[in-house]
């Protein structure tokens, strides 16, 4: 899996004040849990475009004053309410031995020939998956084949399993899935209207002594 590294400044002072300036400053407040003790510091708020604002999945390079590199990956983020800035972020440390949990994106490759053929819609339920392993074995993303799901067919958990990860949702968890789209559906019920009507129009020229052709 690919990392991002974000460098940061131990912080002296944790108070209300002191991270008030912070995020005035253009830097967030954030904490490293998983070591002998917390590790509070801040970094620069565009450091983390490259981290937050994106779907694939990273792990990251913790770079602190003084040379000190530390591995985590990224476990709780706070939004303003209001302006969706950054307000604080918490970390997780990872050690080459120790699995983790972390959510993996899904992509879909293929081409369902329910959707090509049959004029279904794939409906995704899983967009991403979690995943516990060593970091070594987290994948940057999780594929999904879908080039044999035909009309009605689905997609589950059972069928993505490996040996590098556990994927932690049960097996008969449907990741996507091919339903039949909402225009057949109008399609086949006028279809139906149109039929019942003509087999009224029959029964009513039988009724009135005209033959029915």
């Amino acid at each position: 899996m690919k990392s991002i590294t974000i460098k940061g400044s131990k912080r002296e002072s944790v108070g209300k004040l002191a991270t008030k300036a912070l995020r005035n400053a253009g830097k967030v407040p954030c904490v490293l849990y998983g070591g002998e003790n917390p590790i509070h510091f801040s970094a620069n708020e565009l450091d983390f475009s490259k981290l937050v604002y994106t779907p694939n999945a990273h792990t990251v390079v913790i770079n602190l004053e003084g040379g000190e590199k530390i591995n985590a990956i990224l476990q709780d983020i706070q939004y303003h309410p209001v302006s969706d800035k950054i307000l604080h972020v918490d970390f997780y440390q990872i050690f080459d031995d120790k699995p983790v949990t972390m959510e993996i994106p899904v992509i879909f490759e293929g081409s369902a020939p329910g959707v090509l053929i049959s004029g279904g819609v794939l409906s995704i339920n899983k967009r991403k998956l979690k995943v516990r392993a060593v970091p070594s074995n987290l994948p940057d993303f999780i594929k999904a084949d879908i080039s044999e799901l035909e009309l009605g067919n689905k997609l589950i958990i059972e069928e993505l399993k490996t040996s590098d990860y556990i994927i932690l949702h049960p097996d008969n968890t449907v990741v996507c899935k091919v339903r039949t789209s909402r225009a057949s559906i109008e399609v086949e019920e006028v279809e139906d209207e149109t039929t019942e009507d003509s087999e009224e129009g029959e029964v009513e020229e039988t009724k009135s002594g005209t033959p029915a052709e």
